[in-house]
Order: structure tokens, then C-alpha cells, then sequence
């Protein structure tokens, strides 16, 4: 009796979902059938104005203007990062991706209807003119950029290689805007630099372009054959400050370089079989060796990943200020006529499932980068030059140190003129010198164990 009382149970939820269901089901399809003939109303709707636009404006317009110019009010909408691309404006988008392009040398986003720098790239017209991260730009050549489509005030920025333009920048703890002059060049970045700053190898990762992997790998080889294997090397800074980003395969490329396994990044879309998940393999280019990251308000997108990706599996320490906080992905679609339309199709997340989006990576240890005002005089006394301190060793008659051999002096005098090198970085690059630092103390941990 029992089996039969659950029978029956169940067959009356099945007949009651089936009576539910065709409740439901007739409301829904009208709904839907409602949905569907607003759509194609509001269709009509914009083709009546464009004839009306096309007949009756005052001047004559371009008729594939007005409908570019609808497409990417269209995009622009949704957020700041989804535009329509001219054909020429997806031919110049794919040059970028290859590393040379013309302009200023600036990645620049929209806030409040004014155009923000996310950051000036290294050795460009803008980074020489001394444009930094968070200047909002409001003016091109006199012209106010308020109301404007992100695309239209690029195209203001845009001219001649050799060409001069002036910008009006509002900056954080300047109480007044101010004009910067700027000479347009043709744009070569080299997407990877390096150095070695003592016994650490310092990997400057400019931006994320098709150059980006294999130019890391090149450069972090050159460096450790240079310092005679990666024995005598105590760690690797990887650098992202200003570095705005771009294809998310070379951001998960570089992130497994210095991982063994685990989770780089998932995206995550509208439709859950969108969802993506990618994962680090086996080999670590820096063999263990201790790393840090160094990012700013300028590091964003594909450089947050990174940063992101190192940090959660603790294989970095991550140092300086909070990142932008881009944290979607966009998708370039061809479309026909040779144009193409970037539309945000995913958020990503970090391997411990946060979301960056606004918030950006939170340094581990935040280190603010000093500000210089290059107009500033420096004081000096009236009375007397300054002369450099003098020691024990410079007294006429001292008596020597007979418990250090002539080896060990000699180690102890290098080793002070590298802490002294390492001074002088410090009014250069306080934030790097900063990441030195932190690279010697972990150093000397691993070989204390």
C-alpha cells in the first residue's frame, strides 16, 4: 500500500506540473509574442527616422556615417569597453596587436564623459610629454571632448607622424588644468625589456601583444645566461606598472611560465557553456626562484590576470598600489564590410573565484611611487657645499681591521657598494628598489632553510 501511495504521489505531481504547464505556457507565448512585436515596432521605428534624417536634414549626411554612427551608440551603451570598428579602425586595431601603430602611445578609457589615461606606454610621445595614469583629458587642441564617443576622441588624438597636439589634463592634486604639447609618432613597442639591478633580473612586461611570451622567455634566458646561470640569480621582478593590457592568450602564456598547475583564469559568460577555464603546465621558468610583481592604477586587463594568477597560488608577492580593475573580456566579431564590433562577452576571475571588476588586485604590500615636482628648487645651505660624511676609515691614523683576510674585506666593500647602488635606485625608481629589497629578504630566507 505503501508503494502505491508514493505512486501515486508521483503521478499527481506529474499531472499537476502538466496542468501548471499549460497554464503558464499560454501567458508566456504571448509575452514572448509581445516582446517580439515591440522589437520590430522600434525597427520600424528607426528606419522611419533615418529616412526622415536622410530627407529632410538640413545638409546633406553620409548615409553610412549615420548608420556606424547608430551601430556604435548602440554598443556604447552597454559599457565603456563594446564599440563598433570601422573598417579602418579594425585595420589599425590589428596592427596594434602586432606591436606598432601610430599616435601618442596612450591606452585611454571614458569616465564622467571625459577621457582617462589608464596608462601612458613606456617610451612613447605621451610618456616623454610626462602624461601619467589617471590624468583625465578634456581638451584636444582647444576642443572640449565632453559629449564624445570614446572612438570619436581617439580619432581627435589621432594625425600625422610628426605632427603637434596639444591636450588639456586634469590631474589628481593639481588644482589647475593645464596644457601638454605632444608630438605624434609612429608607435614600436617592444613588449618585453630587462635588466639586472644586482642579483635580480628585473622583466619589464609592457604590454600583451603577440610579441609578448616568446620576447619574456628570450630576454629572462639572455639575463640568466648573463649572470652565469640562474644559480647566482636571487629572484625575477616582473614589472606590469602602466601596462594596460591585451590578449588574454599571452596573459594566461605568461602566467604559466612561472607555474607548475592550478587555475590561471576562468571567464565566465552569459550563457554558462561560454565559461571557460585554463590551466597552468608543468614548468616554471624562473625554477622556483622567488618572484614579485610590481602594479599601479595603470596595470589593467590582461596584466591584472597576471597578477591576479601569481598572487592567488602565492608564487608572488605582489607590490605597489591597487590596479585598475578591468575585469572583462571582449570579444572582436568580423562583421561585413570589413568593419568588426568588440563586445564584452565575459568577466574573468582569478583561480580563487574573485571577480576584479572596479576593485582591481589589492597589492600585497602597498608601496606608493614618491611625487617629484620637477619645478621645485632645492634648498641649499648658504654657508658651505655639502660635502659627503666621513667614516672611521677616512681618519688620518686609524688603526686597521687585522680579523678580516684581504678576500673578506674585498667581499665586504663590494657588498657595500652595492648597497649603495642600490640607494641611488631609490630616488629613481622607489617602488622597484622597494621590490629588490623584498626579493634580498626572501632570498636570504630560502637559504637560511
Amino acid at each position: 500500500m505503501k508503494m502505491k501511495r508514493y505512486a501515486w504521489a508521483a503521478i499527481g505531481g506529474i499531472l499537476a506540473g502538466a496542468i501548471l504547464t499549460t497554464q503558464v505556457a499560454g501567458p508566456l507565448i504571448a509575452q514572448e509574442s509581445a516582446r517580439s512585436a515591440g522589437v520590430y515596432e522600434q525597427l520600424d521605428l528607426f528606419g522611419d527616422i533615418f529616412e526622415r534624417i536622410r530627407s529632410q536634414y538640413v545638409e546633406e549626411v553620409d548615409e553610412t556615417d549615420l548608420i556606424e554612427s547608430a551601430i556604435n551608440g548602440m554598443l556604447t551603451s552597454l559599457d565603456p569597453h563594446s564599440s563598433y570598428l570601422s573598417p579602418e579602425d579594425a585595420a589599425q586595431m590589428r596592427t596594434q596587436t602586432k606591436g606598432e601603430f601610430g599616435g601618442l602611445g596612450i591606452e585611454v578609457t571614458q569616465e564622467e564623459g571625459f577621457v582617462k589615461v589608464v596608462s601612458p606606454m613606456d617610451g612613447t610621445p605621451a610618456d616623454t610629454a610626462g602624461i601619467e595614469a589617471g590624468d583625465f583629458i578634456t581638451h584636444v587642441d582647444g576642443e572640449s571632448l565632453l559629449g564624445l564617443t570614446l572612438d570619436d576622441a581617439v580619432k581627435m588624438m589621432r594625425g600625422p607622424v610628426g605632427s603637434e597636439i596639444v591636450v588639456t589634463v586634469v590631474r589628481e592634486g593639481t588644482d589647475e588644468p593645464f596644457d601638454v604639447s605632444i608630438i605624434r609618432d609612429t608607435i614600436e613597442l617592444t613588449a618585453v625589456r630587462s635588466r639586472t639591478e644586482g642579483d635580480s633580473v628585473v622583466l619589464r612586461v609592457i604590454t600583451f601583444s603577440d610579441q609578448t611570451y616568446p620576447k619574456l622567455v628570450e630576454n629572462l634566458n639572455e639575463q640568466v645566461e648573463a649572470a652565469g646561470g640562474i644559480d647566482n640569480v636571487n629572484g625575477f621582478i616582473i614589472d606590469l606598472r602602466n601596462n594596460p593590457g591585451g590578449l588574454l592568450n599571452q596573459a594566461i602564456e605568461v602566467s604559466d611560465a612561472f607555474l607548475d598547475e592550478g587555475e590561471i583564469v576562468s571567464t565566465r559568460g552569459r550563457d554558462v557553456a561560454d565559461s571557460d577555464r585554463f590551466n597552468a603546465t608543468e614548468g616554471d621558468l624562473a625554477q622556483g626562484k622567488p618572484i614579485v610583481v610590481l602594479i599601479n592604477g595603470g596595470s589593467a586587463s590582461a596584466s591584472e590576470i597576471v597578477a591576479g594568477a601569481l598572487q592567488d597560488h602565492r608564487r608572488a608577492i605582489v607590490i605597489g598600489t591597487k590596479s585598475f580593475g578591468k575585469g572583462s573580456v571582449q570579444t572582436v566579431m568580423p562583421v561585413r564590410g570589413d568593419g568588426a564590433m568588440r563586445l564584452t562577452t565575459a568577466r574573468y576571475y582569478t583561480p580563487s573565484g574573485r571577480s576584479i571588476q572596479t576593485l582591481g588586485v589589492s597589492p600585497d604590500i602597498v608601496v606608493q611611487q614618491p611625487r617629484r615636482d620637477p619645478d621645485a628648487e632645492i634648498e641649499e645651505e648658504d654657508d658651505s657645499p655639502a660635502r659627503p660624511l666621513r667614516s672611521e676609515a677616512d681618519l688620518r691614523g686609524a688603526i686597521s681591521n687585522d680579523s678580516v683576510s684581504e678576500d673578506e674585506r674585498k667581499i665586504i666593500l663590494d657588498e657595500q657598494a652595492a648597497a649603495e647602488e642600490a640607494a641611488k635606485l631609490r630616488d629613481e625608481d622607489y617602488q622597484l628598489a622597494y621590490a629588490i629589497d623584498i626579493l634580498k629578504g626572501l632570498s636570504a630566507l630560502r637559504t637560511g632553510d
